[in-house]
């Protein structure tokens, strides 16, 4: 009785089963892929033979963008500017006509001028002492607490954050703390030594013309040895530890090790930081800007601060010129000599 039931219930379904009526597609807003259909416009089909946007479409041409990126960025604020300065070294230029480009052409006239001053020869020595102590006293002190700070003791890493600090801040508040170090009357350096009586009376650091120089050399010595001490820091730690215990083993003490091992394996990161110190000091205005302003007397004034002066003081936009496409010259040089040094290095 029960599968009688059952058939006829499964019989009387298959009666009554209709198929469903089949999904109406809707039309596709987009053109077929192969050529039929409707046609495309004719600007996509345009845009789409040039060879960059089709890259871009799929995915390929996106480091060529961000190449032109930088090219282009290159081009507006380092090649222009460069070109720019270049062209007004050889032309009469002044306040009034610095925005024409129809001036006067004056060749090499403006060279001359400038080296025939009377207080070129000083500041071309300070430029000189300047650039020369900075960069020995930064690379030797940045050198010795690079390998201090590898010693393993407890905190060292805490220590040398603690001399990161001065690296990170400003130029102009760094001259104003020195400024206050190195004041004649109520300075603090001044106090130390009167009271460990290593001199004999005050000494007006910022406005005697044979200290003066010295002074900003010491405020940028302490600005820049942080810098030197952590890429010196990357540099030993790049050394293998099993050269010094193969040399500990037999017998090297410290100076040995340091010449034989520390030194040629640190000659490519010693010459990145003497050719990166140079043009760093090269660049340096803000510390002079605030401690002396070059005097007094021209007594602490370097090229930099002197281009400076010639533009933007005096107005002789030509002559601050010739200075700056010198100093250009001269960090291009300092540059090449790098680059071509590490490319021996490389290749032996």
């Amino acid at each position: 009785m029960t599968s009688t039931r059952t058939s006829q219930s499964m019989t009387d379904r298959s009666v009554n089963f209709q198929p469903a009526a089949p999904a109406v597609r809707a039309p596709s807003p987009y053109p077929p892929a192969g050529g039929g259909g409707t046609r495309e416009a004719p600007s996509r089909r345009a845009l789409a033979r040039i060879p960059l946007l089709r890259t871009l479409r799929d995915g390929s041409g996106f480091d060529v963008v961000l190449v032109l990126c930088a090219v282009g960025y290159l081009l507006v604020f380092a090649a222009f500017p460069l070109a720019y300065t270049l062209v007004m070294s050889l032309q009469q230029v002044d306040m009034f006509s610095l925005a024409s480009f129809d001036r006067p052409f004056a060749g090499l006239d403006n060279y001359r001028d400038v080296f025939s001053r009377p207080e070129a020869l000083q500041i071309l020595k300070n430029t000189v002492i300047f650039v020369v102590l900075s960069i020995t006293f930064q690379l030797s002190i940045g050198f010795g607490l690079a390998l201090f700070f590898q010693q393993p003791f407890p905190g060292a890493t805490y220590i040398r954050g603690v001399f990161l600090a001065g690296w990170i801040m400003p130029a102009l508040v760094v001259g104003a703390i020195w400024k206050w170090i190195f004041a004649g009357d109520f300075g603090v350096l001044n106090y130390l030594l009167t009271s460990l009586h290593l001199t004999g009376g005050k000494i007006f650091w910022l406005s005697d013309p044979d200290v003066a120089l010295f002074a900003v050399i010491i405020a940028n010595i302490w600005l820049g040895i942080p810098f030197n001490m952590i890429l010196l820091s990357v540099g030993l730690a790049a050394i293998p530890r099993d050269l010094y215990e193969a040399a500990e083993i037999d017998g090297a003490r410290a100076f040995r090790r340091f010449r034989h091992i520390t030194l040629p394996l640190m000659r490519s990161t010693l010459g990145a930081v003497v050719a990166l110190g140079i043009i760093f000091t090269l660049q340096q205005f803000d510390l002079i800007a605030a401690l002396t302003q070059g005097g007094p007397a021209n007594a602490s004034n370097v090229a930099q601060y002197w281009s400076w002066q010639m533009s933007f003081q005096t107005y002789e936009i030509s002559a601050g010129s010739v200075v700056a496409v010198l100093m250009i010259a001269l960090v291009i040089l300092v540059a090449a000599l790098y680059v071509r040094s590490t490319e021996r290095e490389h290749a032996a």
